[in-house]
Order: structure tokens, then C-alpha cells, then sequence
């Protein structure tokens, strides 16, 4: 097997409340996170809920992490999700209970970015052309 030209192939996004931050991502993403077994040996006080997609799928997979003893909040990794129009996202983010931290501006001629801060403190980005 070879490996792939983009070297990211996961992202963990740690969380303090799983219910509150599954719902913000579904509600500003419209997707639906589905419920991931711990790995074995995995000590209690560990939650994980998964982002659509799979092997075969284009991105990195990615998940909301629970677990006990980690923080979540603002750190040195910043993900960034993937939309036509990442306006459409930032206008759901305070109504889910987020922050706009920088709203959508122009990155030239690789397109548009917007800076949120999610319900658990993480700082995330969204990206599209247009």
C-alpha cells in the first residue's frame, strides 16, 4: 500500500460534554456524527463520536473525543471543514451555542475561511471556494 500525497489521515476534536458537542457540529456541519466503540484496553470515561466518511471517502476522517483527564479548548491544531459556501455554516454557529471568532475572508485564490469556536472552548475552521 502506498502512501497517500496528503499525510493527514485523522483529527481528534476533545470535548467536556459529548451531548453538547455533538449537537453543536450537527447543527452547524448538517451532518450526523455516529457513536464509535472504544478501542480495546480503553479505560472508562471514553466517549468518541465519528464524522461522516470512510476509506474510500476524500478528506481525513475525524472525531469528537471524550475522554477523562483531557482538556479541550484552544490549543496549536486548527481543523478546518470543507463547504460550498462556508457562510452558510458560520450563520449557524451562535445559535448552536458557538462563537464566531473571525467571520468568512478571503484567502485569495485558495477562497474563503471563517474562524468558530465551538461549545467546548476549540477553535475550528470552515473552507470553500466561494
Amino acid at each position: 500500500m502506498s502512501t497517500p500525497s496528503n499525510p493527514v489521515v485523522w483529527f481528534e476534536i476533545y470535548v467536556q460534554d459529548m451531548a453538547r458537542a455533538r449537537k453543536f457540529y450537527e447543527a452547524v456541519l448538517q451532518k450526523t456524527l455516529e457513536p464509535m466503540q472504544a478501542p480495546e484496553g480503553e479505560v472508562s470515561g471514553f466517549e468518541m463520536f465519528s464524522f461522516p466518511g470512510g476509506p474510500n471517502s476524500p478528506g481525513a476522517g475525524g472525531m469528537l473525543v471524550k475522554m477523562d483527564g483531557v482538556p479541550s479548548g484552544g490549543g496549536g491544531t486548527l481543523v478546518y471543514f470543507a463547504s460550498e459556501d462556508c457562510a452558510v455554516e458560520q450563520s449557524r454557529v451562535e445559535a448552536a451555542g458557538g462563537q464566531i471568532f473571525k467571520p468568512k475572508f478571503s484567502i485569495g485564490p485558495y477562497g474563503f475561511c471563517a474562524l468558530m469556536i465551538d461549545t467546548e472552548g476549540n477553535c475550528f475552521g470552515l473552507h470553500s471556494m466561494s
